[in-house]
Order: structure tokens, then sequence, then C-alpha cells
């Protein structure tokens, strides 16, 4: 597997998660298996299958995180000299030429993406347009809603 360039918040994030799941989430439906168990006949007993569903998620999940993390790589925008280009972990202010309208995003990795908190996946459509550009460039690009264009009006390396 190749690696997945993520972001230092990010790598944080999976790591933070990966902790809850393993202090946190496996203990407590281990307990409830053993709780659900103590009821007799496993057949019927609803709290029983619930548990062993959630089970099967965290263990699932801890399975997904531990092979990303054992995958990632952690891209610090601070230690980049990127001479005022966009890349990735850059956080951008841009300026829809249409609407006049002013938008802030940060460029990271899939898994982080969450456009209403302005964090684009750098597989995005806009953040391939902006990625290799300046302050005052100009981008078009495809999006769903049809053609858009932006101007760059201030690269941050935070």
């Amino acid at each position: 597997m190749s690696k997945v360039p993520v972001t230092v918040r990010g790598a944080e994030l999976l790591r933070e998660e990966l902790q809850s799941l393993k202090s946190t989430d496996r203990p407590r439906v281990i307990q409830a298996i053993a709780e659900a168990r103590a009821h007799g006949d496993l057949k019927e007993n609803a709290e029983y299958h619930a548990a062993k569903e959630q089970q099967g998620f965290i263990e699932g999940r801890i399975k997904e995180i531990e092979g990303k993390l054992s995958h990632l790589q952690i891209i610090d925008v601070t230690e980049v000299d990127a001479r005022g280009k966009v890349i990735f972990g850059s956080t951008v202010q841009i300026l829809e030429v249409e609407t006049d309208s002013e938008k802030t995003y940060k460029i990271v990795g899939e898994d982080e993406a969450n456009i209403s908190a302005g964090l684009l996946s750098y597989t995005s459509p806009i953040a391939r347009a902006l990625i290799g550009k300046n302050e005052g460039d100009e981008i078009s690009f495809s999006a769903p809603g049809g053609d858009k264009s932006y101007e760059i009006l201030e690269v941050r390396y935070v």
C-alpha cells in the first residue's frame, strides 16, 4: 500500500480515536457482552447480539485505524519551504469571482476532509486546481454545479 498523506493534526486525531476505542469503547462493550451472557439464553438475547455487533464494529475500526497509521505520511506544512505556493496542508483564502464571496480552506488528507469545517481533501477538484498556484493567481475548474473561478487571496502555512 502506498503512503497516505495526512496533516499533523489529522494523525493526532487518528491516534486519539484509536486510544479511545482501545481504552474506553472496547472494555465497555466487553462488559456489556458479559452482562448479556449472564441473562441466559443467547439465541434470543437482543442485548447480547447488539453488544456483539458493536464489538465487531469497534474491532473493525481499530484494525482500519492501525492500518492507516502504518501507511501515513505525516506532512508538517510549517517545515516545508513552499515559497508561497499552495501545497498540501496550507490554508488558502479565495474569492469566488462570480459571487464576490470569500472562503477559507485548508487542504488535508481524505480522512480529514470536512467541507463544512473548511477542510478540503487534496483529491477534490478545487484542491487539485489550487495546488501549485500562488497568491494572486486565478483558478478555474469544473465542479458538479458547473464551472467555477476563484482568485487566490492568501496562502498561509499554519
